[in-house]
């Protein structure tokens, strides 16, 4: 099937695939300039990031998702909204997050989960608080994290092969990026702790995939007798196309398994993943090898 479609040329279709990617990104973009400018209520940010509170309890039997479910009710029920989260730890512990409540509020969740469960109320849960600064700082950190990985990508790489496939690579990755975050936006998935677990995955994932392609490209320039460059993408990008789809596939299933059977803070790590995996073989495929054909102005630099 492959070897019948390798007359398509990715690096002139380049502008189709363009106008697609910033089709993709256009939520997550807008959404990042517009929050970034003050604009509240784009993304969906945790008590991770804006602070809130966080509740544990110990309960006399084992938590599934019929406790989990119930607890949110009887959460919603006391304070008159519904929780960030609701998850188990442990066996027998229950976690519950939610933004930042009042004294009362917090007592009225506590009676309520504890006559519920037959909890001691002196000493069968933990509350925690976590204020508004403390997710500045994360958010911080977060935004320090991925730029210091971008910068030492950007550096493997140019001394791998050239700076223009550095560069490529990532602008490839600012792209699985933005997409991720338009899901964010688009799906209403809570933005905490797991977003930046979920980013660096998909930077570890998508890169490694555009490494393949690059590598490729290298030898085919050593050994093809071409002067056009977007010749040498194009063939590279077909000889390692199964490879891409079968590493695509068998990650997909694992996290799609994790989709369907996982709890709620599980699905809401795996769906970004889902999402970025296949952006990220989209981008490794489709944007950056043309995206380094352009940049070399379609010659061959040896």
């Amino acid at each position: 099937m492959i070897e019948k479609c390798r007359g398509f040329s990715f690096t002139k279709h380049f502008k189709l695939f363009g106008i697609i990617s910033l089709i993709m990104i256009s939520v997550g973009l807008v959404s990042l300039i517009l929050t970034v400018c003050g604009v509240n209520g784009l993304f969906n940010f945790d008590i991770d990031f804006v602070g809130g509170t966080t509740f544990e309890f110990q309960l006399p039997r084992s938590v599934d998702k019929s406790v989990t479910d119930r607890a949110a009710e009887l959460f919603e029920q006391a304070v008159g909204s519904k929780p960030s989260s609701v998850t188990s730890s442990g066996s027998d512990g229950l976690r519950i997050k939610a933004l930042e409540l009042t004294d009362e509020q917090v007592g009225a969740v506590q009676n309520a989960i504890a006559k519920e469960y037959g909890i001691d109320i002196e000493k069968g849960y933990q509350v925690e608080r976590v204020s508004a600064s403390v997710g500045k700082d994360l958010s911080k950190a977060a935004f320090t994290a991925s730029l210091v990985a971008v910068i030492l990508i950007l550096v493997y790489i140019a001394f791998r092969f050239e700076f223009r496939s550095g560069l490529a690579a990532i602008c490839a990755l600012i792209h699985d990026l933005l997409v991720m975050l338009s899901m964010y936006v688009i799906f209403r998935i809570p933005f905490n702790i797991n977003f930046i677990a979920a980013a660096l995955t998909i930077l570890g994932y998508s890169i490694n995939a555009t490494i393949v392609v690059f590598d490729r490209i290298r030898e085919n320039r050593k050994s093809m007798k071409t002067g056009n460059f977007g010749e040498i993408v194009d063939a590279s990008i077909w000889d390692t196309m199964t490879r891409s789809i079968n590493t695509t596939i068998t990650t997909l299933i694992v996290m799609v398994m994790l989709l369907i059977l996982g709890v709620t803070s599980i699905r809401n790590f795996a769906l970004p993943i889902c999402i970025g995996i296949i952006c990220g073989c989209y981008s490794s495929v489709c944007i950056s090898g043309p995206l380094w054909n352009k940049f070399n102005g379609g010659k061959v630099r040896r």
